[in-house]
């Protein structure tokens, strides 16, 4: 679950002050200025991933400087990987600049001075971040610095993969259980190692064990995003990731499962779950099958019963007859 805070209950006065108090207490000591502190209102939130932590803050537009003094005075030391999804940011740092604006990646390092200006045209500014621990990516500190402060664009290849994983994490988090959770924190690492490693030109020089697992994370997190597309099959992912088919298949030995399994399964658990959902009782069987990816209503039934045991049509019925708040759990068929 994400951990709010906002400035909405703060008076107006204060709310400036009140908001650099807590990033120094609860991010890192920083020196937070603004052109319009009168008018400054932010709200940021926290969610543990695991080995890392993601946050998301909207916030009126300021400056945020890390000086030598104020890293001595306290440094997480993490690399922190930041989705802007609104306005834009100039950063320096490390002999370094960029300006990013909305959809581009941006790395910094907590351990170097930076200096970080936001702007958004007379709104807020918007963005999701990843928070690293220095150990958890396995690419040198020395290669790392030549992409700090550099603008990495979001819109296509790895990159685009990572920052849709970013935009589902800050929109889905909410919604996971806390192992779910740490699994996701598992993939972020996966997907932040590929997409840095593929701008350093050193995905090659990675162990082909590595390799094989982070293109393996980058395959479950394509399926993921595209659950609702009829087209999703082996072919399309394999033409995706730039693998045969053959390729594909052998890269799921030992998974469990196989690709279409997988599909199949995740599909039908997002289905049971919209199945559960009081909001969503007023649209038809077949209009929430055909949202993840179920062409055929007698394909999408007989595949739900023999997961669950239950029609999809009892199933409804018997969770809406549970009590306020608790889902009928369904028997799994044998």
């Amino acid at each position: 679950m994400w951990s709010v805070v906002s400035s909405g209950g703060v008076p107006a006065g204060e709310r400036f002050d009140w908001y650099a108090d807590i990033i120094s207490r609860e991010v890192m000591p920083a020196a937070l200025s603004s052109e319009r502190p009168a008018d400054f209102q932010g709200e940021a939130a926290v969610v543990d991933l695991g080995d890392l932590r993601a946050s998301k803050f909207a916030l009126s537009p300021l400056r945020s400087r890390r000086t030598a003094a104020l890293i001595r005075r306290g440094d997480p030391q993490q690399y922190q990987l930041a989705l802007l999804r609104r306005g834009v940011t100039s950063m320096s740092q490390h002999r370094n600049a960029c300006t990013v604006g909305a959809g581009d990646l941006m790395l910094w390092d907590t351990s170097r001075p930076s200096d970080n200006t936001m702007h958004a045209d007379g709104g807020q500014v918007r963005a999701t971040i990843l928070m690293l621990p220095r150990d958890v990516l396995p690419l040198r500190p020395e290669r790392l610095e030549r992409l700090l402060a550099r603008r990495i664009p979001g819109d296509r290849g790895i990159a685009a993969i990572l920052a849709s994983f970013m935009t589902a994490l800050e929109d889905h988090a909410a919604e996971c259980e806390p192992e779910e959770l740490t699994r996701l924190g598992s993939v972020a690492v996966d997907l932040v190692t590929a997409c840095l490693a593929q701008h350093l030109d050193a995905e090659d020089r990675m162990p082909a064990e590595a390799r094989s697992e982070v293109l393996l994370r980058r395959v479950h997190a394509f399926i993921e995003h595209h659950l609702g597309d009829p087209e999703l099959a082996p072919p399309a992912i394999a033409a995706r990731h730039n693998i045969s088919v053959r390729a594909l298949h052998q890269l799921f030995q030992g998974q469990g499962e196989s690709v279409g399994a997988r599909i199949r399964r995740r599909r039908l658990e997002q289905c049971r779950a919209d199945l559960g959902r009081p909001e969503l009782a007023a649209q038809p069987v077949q209009s929430i099958a055909s949202r993840w990816g179920f062409g055929r209503s007698e394909v999408f039934s007989r595949s739900f019963r023999e997961a669950y045991g239950l029609t999809p049509t009892e199933f409804r019925a018997l969770n809406a007859g549970a009590p306020a708040g608790a889902a009928a759990a369904p028997r799994l068929a044998p």
